[in-house]
């Protein structure tokens, strides 16, 4: 499936820093609740991700991240999921999350 420029610019996705992660132990595959801070303009917001395999909360802590901002909020069991956090599946499909190389301001948009 072909899209346009302009579709793409529809999905908002932004750099935000992982403020606090939690276990989760409800969800039905092993995952972690986060908090992610995107800057004064979108605020901390919630997710959660299925990441164990790669890292542990404390190696999540202060990481920058790629999130999609604007897809409706989502129920996953009691957590309120209001972005995607984005990652790419390694050789056995555990995911590894997507994050610039560099430090860059909170809030920041892809392009």
């Amino acid at each position: 499936m072909t899209i346009t420029y302009a579709d793409f610019e529809m999905v908002d996705i932004r750099v935000g820093r992982i403020t606090r992660a939690e276990p989760f132990p409800e969800a039905r595959k092993p995952a972690y609740k986060l908090w992610v801070d995107f800057g004064p303009e979108i605020g901390e917001k919630r997710s959660s991700a299925q990441i164990t395999k790669h890292y542990t909360l404390e190696d999540l802590i202060g990481r920058q991240v790629l999130a999609v901002v604007n897809f409706q909020p989502r129920q996953i069991g009691p957590v309120l999921s209001e972005v995607l956090v984005l990652g790419l599946p390694d050789g056995a499909g555990a995911v590894v999350l997507v994050g610039p190389g560099h430090e860059v301001p909170l809030g920041g948009k892809l392009f």
